[in-house]
């Protein structure tokens, strides 16, 4: 997690601002990789800040926030939805249609995850994305998603199989 992020979180004001912790600060994560990627190279500020309100986002509607700590459950999925909102107003301003569908898959994949209580496959399904946005899709990634999609058991290891391939293609 960068500065600028909470630097947007106290310029944004209201309970974002004041339920941010400084403490919370995470120097790695899909946000970083992805910003790390071809794809996103001369925007890479814009794609982390916009990746990691969106990443914020989803760990405040599963109660595994790292930065923004609110005490009740339900106000933490407003606050997740604001940043969903906000992440995701920033990457239309960019006009990455791929990035936006990569993130609606991200969304729903880790919500169907989250429901069946697999951590695993929610964290697999978000590097994964991330490697999408920074390298561009893949077969095997989509391949990944489906399994993903169908519940099947190597989901998990097929997505994070798919994302390291993706990214070694590039070397």
């Amino acid at each position: 997690m960068t500065d600028a992020f909470l630097e947007v979180l106290r310029a944004q004001g209201g309970l974002l601002a004041e339920l941010a912790e400084p403490n919370g600060l995470v120097r790695s994560g899909p946000p970083q990789l992805a910003a790390a990627g071809p794809r996103t190279a001369g925007r890479a500020a814009d794609y982390e800040l916009l990746l990691e309100m969106i990443f914020e986002g989803s760990c405040l509607h599963y109660g595994r926030p790292r930065v923004v700590r609110p005490d009740d459950p339900d106000l933490a999925l407003l606050l997740g939805d604001q940043l969903y909102a906000l992440g995701l107003s920033r990457l239309a301003a960019i006009g990455d249609l791929d990035a936006v569908a990569e993130l609606a898959d991200v969304i729903s994949l880790v919500a169907q995850a989250h429901a069946a209580g697999d951590d695993e496959l929610a964290d697999a399904v978000w590097e994964a994305g991330a490697t999408a946005i920074g390298w561009g899709a893949s077969d095997a990634l989509e391949d990944a998603k489906a399994l993903a999609r169908e519940h099947d058991p190597r989901a998990a290891t097929s997505l994070l199989n798919a994302a390291l391939a993706r990214r070694d293609e590039s070397l």
